[in-house]
C-alpha cells in the first residue's frame, strides 16, 4: 500500500519506507540464520526497532518473529507477563487449540484469550510477584517442548538491571541457553549497562552474544531516501538544506524522519534552511507542555543542569571550571549529583561526544526558553 506521507515517525511499513540499514539488517539475519544470540546497542530514537522488523520481514519461511519492548517493566512478573504474553501470541493456532496448549503448560496463572479482528489472539496473564519465576519456567518449557523456530526480540533489555529481584540475568541465561533452536536479539539503549551485561567478565550474558552496535545513518544515504521520494512528486531536496537538517540532529533516525514529515506535508520542494526551521518549531511547540511539566518535575539544580547542557549542546567536562563558571554553576559536586539523577531518567546522555540532553526537541524547546 502506497503511504501518502512516506516518512514514518513510527511501526514499519515495508522496505521501500525503510532507510538503508542493509549492512546491519544482513548481519542479524546471518546471526539469526547462524542460530546466533545477538545483542543490539543504540541510544533511542536511532532505529532498533524499525532494524529487527525489517529483519523480521525477511525471515525464511517457518520461522515466526516475536518482539517485546520491557521498558515499562518493573520486576521479574512484569517481564514474565511481557514474555508469555508475546511469545504465545505468536500462536497461529485456532483459539480453543492454543488455549489447550498453554493451559498444558501454565500452571500458576490463569490465561485470558480474545480473538482479534485480523485472526489473531492476543493473550494476557495474571502473573503475580509470587508466581513470576514459576510462570518463566512454565514459558521456557512451553519453548523446549514445542521446538519451533523463533526469533525472540526483547527490546530495552537493559531494563532487567532494575528489578528488585536479585539474580535475574542470571536465571535468563540459564534458561537462553537451553533452546538453541531460538534465537533471541537483546536490543538496549543504555551503553553502560549493556556493556555490563554482554561485554564485561563479571556480566551473566558475557560472551554469550554477537554484539552488534548501531550507529546513524550516513548522510549520503539518507539524502539519496529523502530524494527518491521527493523526486516521486517533480520536488527536490536542496543538499545544503538537508546537510543542516542532519547536522542539527546528529544524523538520528527519528528526528529526521519527524522534520521530513513535516516538510512534505507543505507538499513542496526542501530548498531552504527557513523551512526546516519552521518544522522543528512545530515539532517543538506541539510538546511544549509535556516539556513544561518536565522541567518543572526537576529539582532545581537538576533543571539547571539541564539547561546548561541545551545551551552548550553537548558537553564533555561537565565539572570543570568553565563550564561550571559559564552557566552560573557553583559546585562540581552538585552537578555530579545532578548529572546522576538525570541519566537516571534518561534526560541526558553520555554520548561519544559528551554529555547531551537525551530528547534533542528537548534541548531545542530548553533553548528557545527566555
Amino acid at each position: 500500500m502506497k503511504l501518502k506521507n512516506p516518512f514514518l515517525t513510527a511501526g514499519y511499513a515495508g522496505e521501500e519506507y525503510f532507510c538503508d540499514r542493509v549492512e546491519e539488517t544482513g548481519k542479524l539475519l546471518g546471526a539469526i540464520e547462524n542460530n546466533r544470540n545477538v545483542t543490539l546497542i543504540a541510544p533511542r530514537r536511532y532505529g532498533k526497532t524499525g532494524l529487527v522488523s525489517n529483519a523480521f520481514a525477511r525471515l525464511p519461511e517457518g520461522v515466526a518473529g516475536v518482539y517485546l519492548d520491557v521498558y515499562a517493566t518493573r520486576d521479574l512478573a512484569g517481564f514474565t507477563k511481557a514474555l508469555a504474553s508475546a511469545v504465545f501470541g505468536a500462536l497461529d493456532t485456532p483459539v480453543e487449540k492454543a488455549v489447550s496448549v498453554i493451559g498444558r503448560f501454565l500452571k500458576s496463572c490463569r490465561p485470558t484469550a480474545t480473538p482479534q479482528s485480523d485472526g489473531t489472539v492476543k493473550f494476557s496473564f495474571d502473573v503475580t510477584p509470587g508466581n513470576a519465576e514459576a510462570t518463566l519456567k512454565e514459558v521456557f518449557d512451553y519453548l523446549k517442548a514445542r521446538k519451533r523456530r523463533l526469533v525472540v526480540a526483547i527490546d530495552e533489555f537493559q531494563q532487567v538491571r532494575e528489578y528488585p529481584e536479585a539474580g535475574v540475568e542470571a536465571l535468563l541465561r540459564g534458561y537462553v541457553q537451553f533452546v538453541p533452536w531460538i534465537s533471541f536479539v537483546f536490543a538496549g539503549s543504555r551503553r553502560h549497562l549493556m556493556s555490563e551485561m554482554f561485554v564485561l567478565p563479571r556480566g551473566a550474558f558475557y560472551q554469550s552474544t554477537q554484539i552488534l552496535n548501531l550507529d546513524v545513518i550516513p548522510f549520503d544515504r539518507y539524502l539519496a531516501f529523502a530524494r527518491k521520494f521527493f523526486s516521486r512528486e517533480g520536488w527536490k531536496v536542496d543538499e545544503g538544506a538537508f546537510r543542516g537538517l542532519y547536522d542539527r540532529f546528529d544524523g538520528v533516525t527519528w528526528y529526521l524522519q519527524a522534520v521530513l514529515n513535516k516538510v512534505w506535508e507543505t507538499r513542496t520542494s526542501l530548498l531552504s534552511g527557513e523551512q526546516i526551521e519552521k518544522a522543528v518549531a512545530e515539532l517543538r511547540d506541539e510538546r511544549a507542555l509535556v516539556y513544561h511539566d518536565l522541567l518543572a518535575a526537576q529539582n532545581g539544580a537538576s533543571r539547571n543542569v539541564l539547561a546548561a547542557i541545551a545551551r552548550t549542546g553537548s558537553v564533555r567536562e561537565p565539572t570543570s571550571a568553565s563550564f561550571l563558571s559559564a552557566n552560573g554553576l557553583k559546585v562540581a559536586s552538585t552537578v555530579r549529583a545532578a548529572l546522576k539523577d538525570l541519566s537516571r531518567k534518561d534526560l541526558v546522555y553520555k554520548s561519544d561526544d559528551g554529555w547531551i540532553v537525551y530528547d534533542r526537541l528537548f534541548a531545542e524547546w530548553l533553548r528557545a526558553l527566555p
